[in-house]
């Protein structure tokens, strides 16, 4: 009953989201990434250093003109294109198909009230939509990047901002703390200055509903919560200079990420665009089709996605589509960060249908994966994640692509959230679980998102900054006194070594989906689950010849002996990974035998010639 209700409502929203006029153009552009990726996901600050004489940026003076501080896990550490070039092999290595870049455009260097200031490293605090940060080098290097990585069979995927720029706009009122609480459109409406007390503005302006340019051309006075301005000095600071126009903002005060304010609240004090106005949208698509036709990159992620009203993403995601199809780039990918924590698929495939997603981030996926190796749910919560494909635009095909992730820079390592539910894991325990993660995350439908360093078994002290540790050697403290899962951590050390373990096992796994179809374009069905820890199983095929793999893991910290449903016609089993049973039991079942967070990969052969039918 809940999933129909969902699906009822899913299917209001995607039949009320846009105008008639607007829809069918929509539809015939929606397109989704192919199915098969394997993403690696970095931050040029943090992944390798190969050009020293841009660490500061071009910037002269300490670290608050230059925000360089190597040892600060909040500064710039000098890792750069260049470097990321000299790498490109190791990622290859892995198996990844594709690179995700976090943000490379121009950043305010260094933002924070005194005593707790920190750097634009992570690159979400764009003053300039058009050039590369000089932290990170020029465009022309960001151009040797996307064709050394096309020499190696490599996709480039940008990670880009609409929601907003960095924190430049300021406002004269303040609170008794000295804060700028948000200020709701029903207290501080378009119609009245500073509130409903306040003088008449904006005349016959219809509301933010209506995006059309007659009506935005009512909006004239952008004090309707608060008086916004621009220092000193920074008039001009942002490019393009469209975007130093107050009025294109929504000036309403920082977010609480709940209700109206997550859509039109400043996201910790970074200047929240105004995404209603066709100003905006037209610039926003102006500036993003153009990295795309003059670099040739095959895909955007998109920060904050759930912060931006649906009609920009109706308009935005066809935009960029056909720019890439006039280009000349097949299957370029869009995939938004509808950040969500939980197994329920239900909140972020809302954003496919509504909003005209072809992907987002599958922050569902994750949290079924903790769920059942760190939370001690049964396995029936993976099962319950997966009845959730049919949400999708799409449904379950458009769930083959979606890109899974374990942990990520903002939320932290998968590693660092399991010892967060048990504290008192043992070393030896807490690396069976994450290795047995990464086999989910590599043969489980999806595309795999590999965040860099949990290959070389990272482990973080929490989230956010304590989750962007360097690859290249750190001088940071916090960093270099962490325990690594598979290896020591000596300080001073690189972690770029193609024999760890995770690394060899992920470069394994992504070996077997290339050979192995089923693994990436394959339907899957579950075979096998229960309300507590233990057997999760599921089918593949073949999406030409139908033939059935069987997956199994063992999510329990005790070893399983447990059977599982397979096709009738499956007489045999061979061994990709892991340990297969050379036999059937009988017609349809098989019996497993797991050790703790094992798990096996195993194609099913028929006893005699033809294909696997799905039962």
């Amino acid at each position: 009953m809940k999933r129909a209700l969902r699906l009822a409502v899913l299917g209001l929203l995607a039949a009320v989201s846009a105008p008639a006029s607007a829809q069918a153009p929509l539809d015939a552009v929606r397109a989704r990434p192919a199915a098969g990726e394997v993403v690696y996901f970095l931050l040029p600050d943090r992944f390798e250093n190969g050009d020293p004489a841009n660490d500061r940026g071009g910037l002269k003076g300490d670290r608050l003109q230059t925000g360089y501080d190597p040892a600060a896990k909040g500064f710039y550490h000098g890792g750069d294109l260049k470097g990321l070039i000299q790498r490109l092999d190791y990622i290859k290595g892995l198996g990844a198909t594709a690179v995700w870049v976090g943000p490379v455009f121009r950043n305010k260097p260094v933002q924070g009230a005194p005593g707790q200031e920190s750097a634009g490293y992570q690159g979400y605090w764009i003053t300039d939509f058009t050039r590369v940060d000089p932290h990170f080098g020029t465009n022309a290097d960001f151009k040797a990047l996307v064709d050394a990585a096309h020499a190696r069979g490599l996709k480039v995927y940008m990670d880009i901002i609409a929601n907003h720029t960095a924190d430049v706009i300021q406002y004269r009122e303040k609170d008794a703390s000295g804060g700028f609480p948000y200020r709701s459109r029903a207290d501080y409406p378009y119609s009245r200055r500073a509130g409903l007390a306040g003088p008449a503005i904006n005349p016959d302006f219809a509301g933010d509903g209506d995006s059309s340019p007659a009506n935005f051309a009512k909006l004239v006075d952008p004090s309707f919560a608060y008086t916004p301005f621009v220092p000193a000095g920074e008039a001009h600071v942002k490019v393009p200079d469209w975007l130093n126009d107050p009025a294109f903002y929504h000036n309403r005060g920082n977010s609480t990420f709940t209700g109206e304010s997550s859509r039109f609240g400043d996201f910790v004090g970074l200047d929240d665009l105004f995404t209603e106005h066709p100003r905006v949208r037209d610039g926003m698509i102006e500036i993003y089709r153009k990295w795309i036709t003059d670099f040739g990159i095959d895909g955007y992620r998109i920060d904050t996605a759930r912060h931006v009203d649906p009609g920009f993403w109706q308009a935005f995601v066809p935009a960029m589509l056909e720019t890439a199809h006039a280009r000349g780039i097949p299957n370029f990918a869009i995939f938004g960060e509808v950040a969500h924590e939980g197994p329920d698929s239900g909140y972020i495939a809302q954003y496919t249908r509504r909003d005209a997603y072809p992907a987002v981030l599958d922050f569902a996926f994750q949290g079924a994966v903790l769920a059942a190796l760190a939370q001690g749910r049964g396995t029936s919560v993976l099962t319950e994640l997966f009845d959730g494909d049919v949400l999708y635009e799409g449904g379950e095909a458009a769930a083959l692509a979606l890109p899974t992730f374990l942990g990520n820079h903002d939320m932290g390592r998968f590693s660092t959230l399991v010892r967060k539910q048990q504290p008192d894991i043992a070393q030896a325990d807490l690396a069976a679980r994450v290795s047995l993660a990464h086999v989910m995350l590599m043969t489980l439908r999806g595309s795999p998102v590999i965040y860099s360093g949990d290959e070389q078994g990272f482990v973080g002290d929490g989230n956010d900054q304590d989750a962007r540790e360097d690859m290249f050697a750190s001088q940071v403290a916090s960093y270099n006194d962490n325990e690594l899962l598979g290896t020591s951590n000596p300080a001073g050390a690189a972690h770029f070594d193609a024999a760890h373990p995770f690394y060899r096992m992920i470069a394994r796994l992504s070996a077997l989906r290339v050979a192995h179809p089923a693994l990436t374009r394959g339907g899957q069905i579950v075979r096998a689950d229960a309300q507590a820890p233990g057997l999760f199983s599921v089918s593949r095929f073949d999406p030409d010849s139908g033939a059935e793999y069987l997956i199994a893991f063992n999510t329990s910290d005790a070893p399983i002996h447990s059977a599982s449903v397979v096709g009738t016609t499956a007489e045999t089993l061979e061994t990709l990974f892991g340990t297969c049973p050379a036999r059937v039991t009988a017609p349809g079942s098989v019996m497993l035998d797991l050790p703790a967070f094992g798990s096996a990969v195993c194609r099913l052969l028929p006893s005699s010639p033809g294909n696997q039918t799905v039962k």
